[in-house]
């Protein structure tokens, strides 16, 4: 896992870079990574993707990967 910064957000390598959501195929601009804590104690990483609409959806990091 990447280094967390005071505000909670994962400074991620692919992070202001065009990547794509396996799942829905979508392609945007990865604009953050941030951390949801379950019941459970287990701890979700999440990415919030902007593409061109403006419109951003979030997806599990697992699930990106970089637009080359």
């Amino acid at each position: 896992m990447n280094p967390v910064d005071p505000a909670g957000y994962e400074q991620h390598p692919l992070l202001r870079r065009k990547v794509r959501d396996i799942p829905s195929n979508g392609e945007g601009e990865l604009m953050a990574v941030t951390h949801e804590l379950h019941d459970d104690g287990r701890v979700v990483r999440i990415a919030h993707i902007r593409p061109a609409s403006g419109v951003e959806w979030s997806t599990a990091v697992d699930n990106i990967q970089p637009v080359i």
